[in-house]
């Protein structure tokens, strides 16, 4: 049995043990924006039981109509304020936004798979 994850429309495949030697490259990085829903702001705040302004005031900022998960500059690279280097994982995993459960497929790497690659050591081309 393959661990290995294909999706239509993708020229390559994800293998998720990948995730456990990675030291979270997909959570650290370039500076970027991770937006959440209404509904994913709720669920992350029920996952860290606080209520919602607590959320918003102390993990979220404001980007034109949307709210994104602040990040922390850490040694000239930004990382997701709910990543956890010491446990090389996410603070809120089965909370996540949609945006971090879908990595690596998103649109934006269909052709960009070296760029990819590079990040992500469970990415093989097909």
């Amino acid at each position: 049995m393959s661990n290995l994850i294909k999706k239509d429309g993708y020229n390559f495949t994800f293998n998720p043990l990948a995730c456990k030697e990675c030291q979270g490259r997909c959570c650290t990085g370039e500076s970027g924006y991770i937006y959440v829903t209404k509904n994913e702001a709720l669920a992350i705040s029920e996952a860290l039981f606080i209520d919602i302004k607590q959320l918003v005031s102390k993990y979220l900022f404001k980007k034109g109509y949307k709210y994104s998960i602040k990040e922390n500059k850490v040694d000239g690279s930004y990382e997701c304020i709910f990543y956890n280097k010491e446990l090389n994982g996410c603070k809120i995993y089965d909370a996540r936004p949609t945006q971090c459960k879908t990595f690596p497929f998103w649109d934006y790497y269909k052709t960009k798979i070296g760029e990819l690659k590079d990040e992500c050591p469970g990415i093989d081309n097909v």
